[in-house]
């Protein structure tokens, strides 16, 4: 399909957090995870990306926050898709905007990405679905893949492009859902991601149980959604979470994305659990926590970890939507 001229769409995507974690691709280009996983869409962290197609530009540029970024290949990836679906060879100019503050120690490539297909699929002309946008997204990030859909979502691994894909999930009862994010420390990583899932990958003696772990959780936490069971669907999310970094520091050479902070928080929620508060941690790549519990306990456990590390440091999100399509303009 061949469009006009100077085309311009805008979206907004959320961030999402990972219950059951995606850690390690079978194929690095195009993003197909060993494993499927689970995750919750949140309503407080999002980004705005605008895309315009321009014939008068002889390359793609990007900002970010106002900032112009260098390194375009992920973005390229995306967005030589859309040109492929679309007939089209015109360069982009993509203006994202990250509404996930630093303090809130949450990733925003899942956000950026899923902003990202669905502005720039629609500003050239594609109508896909938004099972086709959960494809392209995971082309730039594979937790974008999931971000184009609200609530909880589940990636169906596949094995080839076609078949790898995110699906929002039906028939779940447990809605009453808070996640307090904890942050310990917004700098970059050492590792990224994708370095620590590739080398606990190709070198952790666990990764094949790793593996059967994951499968297991995926039909316990979809049961605890089902049946309206925090405590399986807190116990389940925690545990998933440690056994993925357990792979980090059986990998060669090891390595960990925790801090002193990081381990302080897990002995406050463990304290607090132990107190007959229920409550429960989960920990992606990074020393950041988010604790998940329920809005009869949010003020009492908000509070103590604002006393604990400062209020800077701690935000509230519940359940958020899917990505949204704000303008569609032709000139």
């Amino acid at each position: 399909m061949t469009t006009s001229a100077n085309n311009t769409a805008t979206a907004i995507a959320h961030t999402n957090i990972a219950l059951i974690k995606y850690w390690g691709k079978v194929n690095e280009q195009i993003t197909i995870p060993y494993t499927g996983s689970i995750s919750l869409t949140l309503d407080q962290f999002y980004t705005k990306t605008k895309v315009t197609f321009d014939p008068q530009l002889t390359a793609d540029q990007l900002l970010v926050n106002g900032k112009i970024q260098t390194n375009l290949t992920k973005v390229s990836r995306v967005l030589n898709r859309v040109r492929q679906l679309a007939g089209s060879e015109k360069f982009a100019i993509i203006d994202s905007k990250n509404f996930v503050p630093t303090s809130a120690g949450f990733a925003s490539s899942a956000s950026a990405f899923a902003a990202l297909a669905g502005a720039s699929a629609t500003a050239a002309g594609l109508s896909l679905t938004h099972q086709e946008l959960s494809k392209l997204a995971r082309l730039g990030s594979g937790s974008a893949s999931r971000s184009i859909f609200g609530n909880f979502v589940e990636w169906l691994p596949g094995d080839n492009d076609d078949n790898s894909y995110a699906v929002p999930m039906t028939d779940v009862t447990l809605t009453d859902i808070a996640v307090i994010a904890v942050n310990i420390n917004s700098q970059s990583k050492t590792i990224s991601s994708s370095q620590g899932m590739q080398l606990s990958a190709n070198t952790s003696p666990y990764y094949s149980e790793w593996q059967n772990v994951v499968a297991r959780d995926l039909v316990n936490l979809k049961h605890a959604l089902m049946t309206n069971d925090f405590a399986l669907f807190g116990q389940i999310s925690e545990a998933n979470a440690m056994r993925m970094h357990a792979l980090t520091l059986s990998s060669l050479p090891p390595f960990t994305y925790f801090e002193p902070g990081t381990l302080e928080v897990i002995e406050t929620i463990q304290a607090l659990r132990a107190d007959g508060i229920e409550c429960y941690y989960t920990i992606d790549a990074g020393p950041n926590v988010k604790v998940l519990t329920q809005t009869a306990n949010l003020s009492l456990i908000k509070d103590h970890l604002v006393d604990q590390f400062g209020p800077s440091r701690i935000s509230v999100a519940h359940p958020g939507p899917g990505i949204e399509i704000l303008e569609h303009e032709r000139n």
